[in-house]
């Protein structure tokens, strides 16, 4: 099976990223994004294993292991996981059908991964499953109210917010050519939506956080698993 990302694979890890690091310093716990900050304020230090669904080239498995996690990665993108696996052990595999017991995991992660995925609850009642009681789930994913196919971001100063935010589509229009949307497409979910997901998949809501400036770019929601 061939995933959106395998095409973009070599792309992504050696430009894309290139360009993200030069950006914002992806070397430390303070980028662009907040998307460091969030992982260190939500997820925070940890000693067992922490799954990080769609971990794509492992990019965040440095953070993870500076917090004391030992990160483990799926991707359902085999180009991806080329690039992974010298930064973390990694396995092939739907999200939806993720490969751990019932009740097995202490911790997970989904960084940027949401708009990615045509149907998102199944993912959420799966990574439910694997976690273990009192386990703590952490999505990082793009701002529903500030990023999608209706926002032109065009100019960071002035977001323009057009008809389109309730509808949910799926889509490769995109304001740049610099980024992801235009050649793998995203999903956009409202932002009540994706709460709302949450809670039906059985998690506690525990905190959020907003990232980037000066209009959010990245909301960060950190649940757990009674």
């Amino acid at each position: 099976m061939v995933a959106p990302y395998d095409g973009i694979a070599d792309w992504y890890e050696d430009e894309f990223l290139a360009r993200q690091r030069s950006n914002a310093g992806l070397s430390d716990f303070a980028d662009d994004l907040g998307i460091d900050q969030a992982l260190v304020e939500l997820l925070g230090e940890g000693n067992g294993t922490c799954l990080e669904v769609g971990c794509g080239t492992g990019v965040y498995a440095d953070r993870l292991q500076r917090l004391g996690w030992h990160p483990i990665g799926v991707d359902i993108s085999a180009g991806m996981l080329g690039h992974a696996r010298h930064r973390l052990l990694v396995m092939r595999s739907d999200a939806r059908r993720l490969p751990f017991a019932d009740e097995s995991l202490a911790a997970v992660i989904a960084v940027m991964v949401h708009t990615d995925l045509e149907h998102y609850p199944p993912v959420l009642s799966e990574i439910h499953r694997v976690l273990a009681p009192g386990g703590v789930f952490v999505h990082v994913g793009v701002h529903p109210c500030f990023c999608g196919g209706f926002a032109d971001r065009s100019d960071p100063n002035a977001i323009v917010i057009r008809r389109g935010y309730l509808d949910g589509q799926w889509t490769t229009d995109s304001w740049t050519d610099q980024g992801l949307r235009d050649k793998v497409g995203a999903s956009h979910v409202p932002l009540a939506e994706l709460l709302n997901a949450f809670v039906t998949a059985g998690f506690r809501l525990d905190g959020l956080s907003e990232g980037g400036r000066p209009t959010p770019v990245v909301l960060s929601v950190k649940t757990s698993r009674l």
